[in-house]
Formats: C-alpha cells, structure tokens, sequence
C-alpha cells in the first residue's frame, strides 16, 4: 500500500472527507502532497516588504511544524512552488469551488502520476458534488471507485487474470538469469506502486524500502530502461527501471506498468530487460 489517506478540504478549512487506507510504517517518511482544484485567481498580486513577508513566513512554519508535532506527524520537508507559476499551475482550467486534496503517500511515487489519479478522482466523484460545505456525503459506490483508484484495481485485475502465465515467465526468467546477478522481479502500477514481486529474496515490504532508497526516478520512455543503485539491509543492489508502454485505460487515463529487477552491483544482463519487458506485455498488453 502506498496510499495512506487522502483528504478533501476547501480552501477555507471546511473538511468534507478523509479516507484513512492504512497507518504508514513506522520510522519511514511519507509525503504530504497538495492538489489545487480552486479557483484560478491570477489577478492576485500581493507585494510585501521583507520585513512582513518574513514575520508571515516564521509564523507559518513554527505554526506547522508545531501543530505537526503535536499530532505525531513532525515535518522535515516544507516545499514550496514559486509564485511565478501560480498562472499555469492547472494549465489555465478555472476550476469550479474551491477543493483541496491531500495525499499521504510513499516519497518515491511518481508526482505527475500521483497527480493524475487525484484528478481522475476530482473529475468523477468530487467535482459533481461542488459547493463542498453543502454536499451530501459520499455514497458507498464513490468511495469504493476512489479506493480503486489509489489502489490500481484495473492494474492489479489484469495481472490476476494471467497469474499463472506470468509466474511461469518470471520464474523461468529467475532461473535463467541468476547466474548474472538476477534475484527479484517486481510489477508496479504507473505511479511505480509495487503490485506482485516474484523470487525468494525480496517481499513487497523489501520493495517499498528499496524504492525508498532510490530517491528521484527521471522520466523513462516506453520500452526502454534505466538503472540506480539502492540497498536494502544494508546490502547494495541494482534496480532496473522498465517503462512497459502497456497497460489498463480507467476514464481516458492511460496506466502503463513498469517492470523492476533486482540484481547484484555490477551485474550485466545485457539485453534482457528488453526481452523481459517484450515478454510481459505480450501477456499485459
């Protein structure tokens, strides 16, 4: 699970629902991220003198981080986006109400994919219930259809469905490559939620702190592959990153799964992650 809760406020405080998927783990740091459904208002422009921009700015934080504390969620992180692209930030769409949405997620997810399901989620369930502070509360079938959303149901029903041909495949892959290194094979949704990871060294919790470890994922472009160095218990390993370019369609949205392996520092496999990935999507695609 790398969704932990999600949050639907108004840009005034005003809290309409809060979705609660799982307690995150303990000790690991997860990212509180914000999605900006309101108004466009780019007529704003408030100028301030250093010395009252400042005093706003130290208030805020010590309020934050204090407020954080006391909830048992202390802040490391504040981001900020400049104020200069407040003008594009929704790529000119003047959304209707004012919403906010909040994530609690893994740091290592993908942001434009994390940001794609929270708009499927606006433009399906939330946005038909505008003005928010009036609003019926959701019913049983539109929570179920965002809990599906951020737990990549369409992805993970098109894996069940071929659960056997993939386990051979993986399995024969495991075995064919372990003399190079090879020790875990892992399919992720589009954000890089770990969905099934196949080979006996490595469980989904292992994932999840391998991918932690990792930090920042560049942009990969389908069918091809990158690699970065990770570890896990203190043991150093290679992850291969695949873009399969394949996978489930939810309302327009396009989820295409990313195949990992796992394999020993400096270990060479050649070509095979791009036979690997060809294999798989003759089964996912």
């Amino acid at each position: 699970m790398t969704f932990y809760e999600l949050s639907v406020i108004t840009n005034t405080g005003y809290p309409y629902y809060n979705l609660k998927l799982k307690d995150p783990p303990n000790g690991a740091s997860i990212l509180l991220r914000f999605f900006d459904f309101t108004h466009n208002n780019s007529e704003r422009d408030t100028k301030l003198d250093p010395v009252s921009l400042f005093e706003l700015n130290a208030g805020l934080v010590s309020a934050l981080f204090e407020f954080a504390r006391n909830i048992n969620k202390k802040i490391e992180i504040l981001e900020f986006r400049s104020g200069k692209k407040e003008v594009s930030k929704n790529n000119g769409k003047n959304y209707e109400g004012d919403v906010l949405i909040t994530t609690q997620t893994e740091p290592y997810l993908l942001h434009k994919s994390v940001k794609e399901k929270i708009k499927l989620i606006y433009n399906t369930v939330i946005a038909t219930k505008i003005p928010l502070d009036s609003a019926l509360e959701l019913l049983q079938n539109e929570e179920d259809n965002i809990i599906d959303i951020l737990t990549d149901s369409a992805a993970r029903k098109r894996i069940k469905a071929h659960k056997k041909e993939i386990d051979r495949l993986a399995n024969d892959f495991l075995t064919e490559m372990n003399s190079f290194g090879l020790h875990g094979i892992c399919i992720t949704s589009f954000d890089l939620s770990p969905i099934t990871v196949y080979g006996n060294k490595y469980s989904l919790n292992d994932v999840d702190a391998i991918l932690r470890n990792i930090g920042i994922f560049p942009n990969i472009i389908p069918l091809e592959w990158i690699y970065r160095q990770s570890y896990i218990l203190n043991e150093q390993i290679w992850v291969y990153i695949i873009k399969s370019g394949v996978g489930p369609t939810i309302n327009g949205l396009f989820e295409p799964y990313f195949y990992l392996l796992f394999a020993d520092p400096q270990s060479y496999l050649g070509e095979f992650p791009g036979k690997l990935a060809t294999k798989f999507n003759q089964i996912l695609g």
